[in-house]
């Protein structure tokens, strides 16, 4: 009997001794899983090529776990009634997702949190076409792996084969294997994930998260419901024991860059209900499919709780806010407030905004700015983007025109992930991290109102935990007056001592403890450099 550790993948392989014209379409292999408890889960099995199945499984149970197959052809003794057992035994290593479980919404759908309740920080990045040959294996994944781990990240946005920005078999979306699905979406193509295998087992082994993306919204219409579920249960199958979370499509109700092709006035509206009627049937297929349970979210248009009927079928409210540079950043703020304030409570998290150097703009203050604003106001987490590793530019290769004729821009994936905004946004979590961050909640009482025709820039954003610890973000404009601190209590009751923390570089300037004013109030005087700052109060004692 063989064994493995806590939540990491075992792989049994089953040689069909029948031989099938169209393996895939043709049968299905299944395996009922006791474990040790007696819970059972259905666990899908993957075609592999050829005459060929495996069958992925991982546990958090310690102890002896007993599978027995079910293949749709009973009569094939290879695959049908085949009989086994696995013994997991306790995770001994450093990566969280081993250790903890395969995150999902915590139970106050408020944050997110590991399989054991241990809470869990998304800091993802976009590698929205990683799986094509344009990143290249090993060389390419392991350096940015070990680049975004260094800087505190935890999550890649991936997308599984039918990409965004451009159509169906597109030469740009293959890999060595080829295209993820033959022509005509008439069948898989199991040679494209055998390479992107290794990619997301890496990522994995690194301790980042891959968020799985089936396809961009409108292949829908390219390819149809029923693939689209085949998709859904390969992906299941190949990736489901893998710590990885769902997302049920990208733009999810954005057509084939056509919207200017809806003549009649009602007819986006049309498109958009249909799409959310798709997408819900979606999300409750992938869950009944699903025996591991993993987080399932949408990528949207908009807000991930419009793509769907009901928002609370997910277990994440992914929010896409533009890529306007400071024109995206207003409405971007207004976004995550709406939809932190939305009941039912659903994590909410910015899964794509403003990518850094996209159009010439967004560097490294708007990614400060999207980080602070967005966390400070109640976000569980954050996702970065840089404009070339999205579609993977390589240095020889651009990625090319969008189906609209105009290139996103030719910044190579390498010089993009130096960019600085991707290790900053790093700094604000890794400073976050010091503090009970799950139980943050905004506080906008804790600074003065700015008018409401103030600039942006000189607008603060606090939150924290009363009587603990309060976080302010205070923008660019705020630097030469300082920030001013209110509803502070007491110092007979609560101390604080104060610091400055400069979010582009990590360091910290000490005002030592505090002495606020008989009604509650302390300045700090103007800023050291006219710049963004991160001011904390910790208690003392």
């Amino acid at each position: 009997m063989s064994s493995v550790m806590q939540n990491i993948v075992n792989e049994w392989v089953f040689q069909s001794e029948r031989s099938y014209k169209d393996p895939f379409n043709e049968i299905s292999v299944k395996a009922q899983v006791t474990s040790p408890s007696g819970s059972v889960r259905l666990v899908p099995a993957f075609w592999a090529g050829g005459q060929k199945w495996k069958l992925r499984y991982s546990s958090s149970e310690v102890g002896v776990h007993q599978y027995r197959t079910f293949c749709s052809d009973t009569g094939n003794a290879s695959l049908h009634n085949q009989e086994g057992t696995i013994e997991i035994v306790p995770y001994e290593g450093a990566n969280l997702l081993y250790r903890h479980g395969s995150p999902r919404a915590a139970t106050n759908r408020k944050h997110l949190a590991y399989a054991d309740g241990t809470p869990f920080f998304w800091l993802g990045d976009t590698w929205w076409m990683s799986l094509t040959d344009r990143l290249k294996w090993p060389d390419d994944v392991e350096w940015l792996a070990q680049d975004r781990v260094s800087k505190g990240y935890t999550v890649v946005q991936v997308v599984a084969g039918l990409y965004p920005d451009m159509g169906p078999f597109d030469p740009r979306g293959g890999n060595e294997g080829g295209q993820a699905w033959e022509t005509d979406f008439a069948r898989i193509n199991p040679a494209f994930f055998d390479y992107a295998d290794r990619k997301l087992a890496w990522m994995v082994e690194a301790g980042l998260m891959p968020c799985i993306v089936a396809c961009w919204g409108y292949y829908l219409d390219f390819a149809g419901r029923d693939v689209i579920r085949k998709q859904w249960e390969y992906l299941i199958a190949r990736y489901g024991a893998y710590p990885v979370s769902w997302c049920l499509a990208g733009e999810a109700d954005m057509p084939y860059y056509q919207w200017d092709s809806f003549k009649e006035p009602d007819m986006k509206a049309r498109y958009v209900e249909r799409m959310k009627q798709e997408w819900s049937a979606m999300a409750a297929y992938v869950r009944d499919t699903d025996p591991f349970e993993r987080l399932v979210t949408i990528h949207p248009t908009g807000y991930g709780h419009h793509m769907v009927e009901d928002a609370s079928i997910l277990d994440l409210d992914m929010l896409q806010t533009g890529h306007g540079a400071y024109i995206s950043l207003a409405p971007t703020v207004n976004m995550i407030r709406e939809s932190v304030a939305r009941e039912p409570r659903t994590p909410v998290i910015n899964s794509e905004v403003c990518y850094e150097g996209i159009g010439g703009t967004s560097f490294q203050e708007v990614q400060r700015f999207t980080f602070w604003s967005g966390m400070l106001s109640g976000a569980c987490g954050h996702t970065y983007g840089a404009n070339g590793i999205w579609q993977v530019n390589a240095e020889d290769k651009p990625y090319g025109p969008s189906p609209h004729g105009v290139a996103w821009g030719h910044t190579f994936w390498k010089e993009a992930a130096q960019l600085p905004g991707s290790r900053q946004v790093g700094l604000g979590k890794k400073l976050l991290e010091r503090y009970a961050w799950w139980s943050f909640e905004p506080h906008p009482e804790w600074v003065p109102a700015a008018p409401e025709n103030a600039p942006l820039m000189a607008k603060p954003y606090a939150a924290g935990i009363p009587g603990e610890v309060r976080v302010i973000y205070a923008p660019f404009l705020m630097a030469f007056g300082g920030v001013e601190v209110l509803a502070l209590e007491p110092e007979s009751e609560v101390a604080y001592r104060a610091f400055f923390f400069d979010p582009a570089t990590g360091d910290e300037y000490d005002y030592g403890r505090i002495t606020p004013s008989v009604d509650g109030k302390w300045q700090t005087g103007p800023a050291k450099i006219f710049q963004d700052w991160v001011l904390v109060l910790e208690r003392i004692g």
